[in-house]
């Protein structure tokens, strides 16, 4: 499954992917089943000497990672906030709205304030080339679009951090990101994780002061190429694109768009778009025999838990 979809396309080198703020304390990436089958070439932004000797100790044979910190070129102060270190930024916190919502304050404090070098993704000659670019860093990602507009060029899809409530000093909001990715030739596709939610001063809610209600806070976004003009797409990006949607986020509607576009081009076989819906096919067969697995086992565990629990709280037990 993980190389049919190439063997359809034939790209004419791997998906290149750059991931500013590229700490494993993130979880799994989205490219993750990518890098494993040897189907992109990552380059990761690290400036952190301790994190980035982590990558770097662990990387596989198609990862690179370097030191920078992007942003527009300038010298500036990285305000380094307590362990594990999510509100480290370039931008000052600001107490005003950090103040509204209480669980950051044992975390949104600067502890340490460090002079840094920014660099523009323009002038990193390491990257050849750019198809995803999935970068969070703080109230930082705007800058680093405004000075990556030739990189971006050849991009098809960016996948960002916005903040709907801002939390530092004249950080930019969702509006402004939004603006400037459309400007660039990207629209809105999809939120892959969940809207990160806050909860208000100090209410509590059920007896658990970090149940939030209502209040969104921030997320990630993923924005592509402009499908709705795919003839402002080479044959090369809609390949890439296609690889990604279906690799990275499962849109199967995006890469099958990607895929009858190239075949309407005879950029790809002719009996292309069949091959990848048997390919689809096989991939939500994939998930949902491990989605049925895995849901199985939970209710296996929680069933084997009530009968652990209704054996010990039965008459004569103990004695």
């Amino acid at each position: 499954m993980t190389g049919g979809l190439r063997d359809i396309l034939s790209p004419s080198r791997l998906t290149h992917i750059v991931d500013v703020g590229a700490s494993r304390s993130c979880g799994d990436w989205p490219y993750t089943a990518m890098l494993n089958a040897g189907l992109c070439h990552l380059t990761g932004f690290e400036p952190g000497p301790e994190a980035l000797l982590e990558l770097q100790r662990t990387r596989g044979p198609n990862e690179s990672y370097l030191p920078y910190a992007l942003g527009d070129g300038t010298p500036q102060t990285l305000q380094v906030c307590p362990p594990p270190g999510g509100m480290t930024s370039l931008l000052e916190p600001d107490p005003t709205t950090q103040g509204l919502f209480t669980l950051f304050d044992p975390f949104g404090k600067v502890i340490e304030r460090l002079p840094i070098q920014t660099h523009r993704l323009d002038d990193i000659g390491e990257i050849e080339h750019l198809d995803l670019l999935k970068i969070d860093i703080q109230g930082g990602e705007l800058a680093v679009f405004q000075n990556g507009r030739e990189k971006l060029a050849e991009a098809v899809a960016v996948q960002t951090e916005v903040s709907f409530i801002t939390l530092y000093r004249d950080q930019p909001s969702f509006g402004d990101v939004d603006l400037e990715l459309r400007s660039q030739g990207f629209v809105p596709h999809c939120i892959p994780n969940a809207v990160k939610r806050w909860v208000i001063g100090d209410f509590v809610v059920g007896g658990s002061p970090s149940r939030p209600l209502n209040q969104i806070l921030e997320t990630d976004i993923v924005y592509v190429r402009n499908f709705f003009d795919p003839d402002a797409m080479t044959a090369e990006q809609l390949k890439h694109l296609a690889m990604i949607s279906h690799h990275c986020y499962g849109s199967f509607d995006l890469a099958f768009r990607c895929v009858q576009l190239l075949q309407a081009r005879g950029a790809v076989g002719t009996a292309s778009a069949q091959r990848y819906l048997d390919i689809y096919r096989r991939a939500v067969r994939h998930k949902s025999a491990l989605w049925r697995a895995q849901n199985g086992a939970t209710r296996l565990k929680h069933r084997l838990r009530a009968s652990a629990a209704k054996w010990t709280r039965s008459p004569g037990r103990g004695r």
